[in-house]
């Protein structure tokens, strides 16, 4: 069966196929409701466009970047789930770009996005690459931060408020009468680590309640850095009976070095993450923690960025999105 072209298309309405072009190009020159019929009938004809001419025609790759430091961590799954929905509908693909926090490849997407082998990036990493005049480089490129905020980049932002939230889970733990409460932070001085930090200090502040020496460890977000400082913090002489993690993979590594203690969760000790990604709910217990809309924002990151592409000036703009807080089975009232 051979391809229905876009004259075929115009055919079976009796339009033109300018008309058919305008509508499926998303232009706002064809109105309602003809540019729905035009959707239509491109479906019901399966219609598909010829990508390499178009991209011949119009300059571009009609691919878009979405760059994360680790491609393994499932935390971007949904994130990614949202940025490919919203590109599909306006005719984009989504390559993945892995940094893995080395220099050398963050460079190499920024190179990829100034030679046009993509039109557009969405970073997720928190910091620009390091190398002598870069930034300068990069400040008219097609970008779109989400989630890490990478601060005086003047790109935009789709963001959630990360003290605010930092502080209600802390909140919570006060509220089951915890008042020795320890926080294992992300990579201090990365900017998102420090506002997590922020709010956990905020809580404590409110409270009327001083924050030993000992009780912020440092992690990396990873499994292996929340059994260490688990550790770290157990070897106090006077042990923390909470732990608010800045996200929820060293909440699982604590866990993890509790139940090796021999020291229950939450009966002992109460654990709260940040981020509620999947394995939240699978994991024993349930874990309590910080739920970020992630699919949302992969969506009103990719609405970010193609206003961006579509030529309009959204330099400095930051989107605001909401966050819930999950009660499960890791936290309980102070022993």
């Amino acid at each position: 069966m051979n391809r229905a072209r876009i004259k075929d298309i115009a055919q079976e309405l009796g339009v033109s196929p300018a008309t058919v072009s305008r509508a499926l190009s998303d232009s706002g020159l064809v109105a309602e409701p003809t540019r729905s019929r035009i959707r239509e009938a491109a479906q019901r004809l399966n219609y598909r466009p010829n990508v390499s001419a178009r991209n011949l025609r119009t300059q571009r790759s009609m691919a878009v970047l979405m760059v994360v430091r680790d491609v393994g961590n499932p935390f971007y799954l949904d994130i990614m789930k949202g940025v490919e929905a919203a590109a599909r509908e306006a005719g984009y693909s989504v390559l993945m770009g892995n940094t893995e926090n080395n220099a050398e490849r963050e460079v190499e997407y920024f190179d990829m996005l100034r030679d046009g082998h993509a039109d557009g990036m969405i970073l997720i990493t928190g910091k620009l690459p390091e190398r002598e005049g870069f930034p300068q480089e990069l400040a008219d490129l097609p970008v779109v931060v989400a989630l890490e905020p990478i601060e005086e980049s003047g790109f935009p932002h789709v963001m959630i408020d990360n003290a605010g939230a930092a502080r209600e889970a802390v909140a919570h733990l006060l509220s089951l009468g915890h008042t020795r409460i320890a926080h294992i932070a992300g990579p201090i001085p990365e900017p998102m680590a420090v506002l997590r930090r922020e709010g956990y200090r905020q809580a404590m502040r409110e409270a009327g309640l001083p924050i030993p020496q000992g009780y912020e460890a440092v992690g990396d977000y990873l499994l292996r850095s929340g059994e260490t400082c688990c550790r770290e913090l157990l070897s106090l002489a006077q042990p923390p009976t909470a732990i608010f993690a800045a996200n929820d993979e060293m909440a699982f590594g604590a866990i993890n070095e509790l139940r090796r203690l021999g020291l229950a969760v939450p009966e002992k000790i109460s654990v709260v993450g940040f981020d509620d990604i999947f394995l939240s709910q699978a994991f024993y217990p349930p874990l309590t923690t910080v739920s970020q809309p992630r699919t949302e924002i992969g969506t009103e990151a990719m609405r970010l960025l193609l206003k961006v592409l579509a030529g309009e000036d959204r330099t400095g703009e930051v989107v605001m999105m909401p966050t819930s807080f999950r009660v499960r089975g890791s936290t309980a009232p102070a022993g």
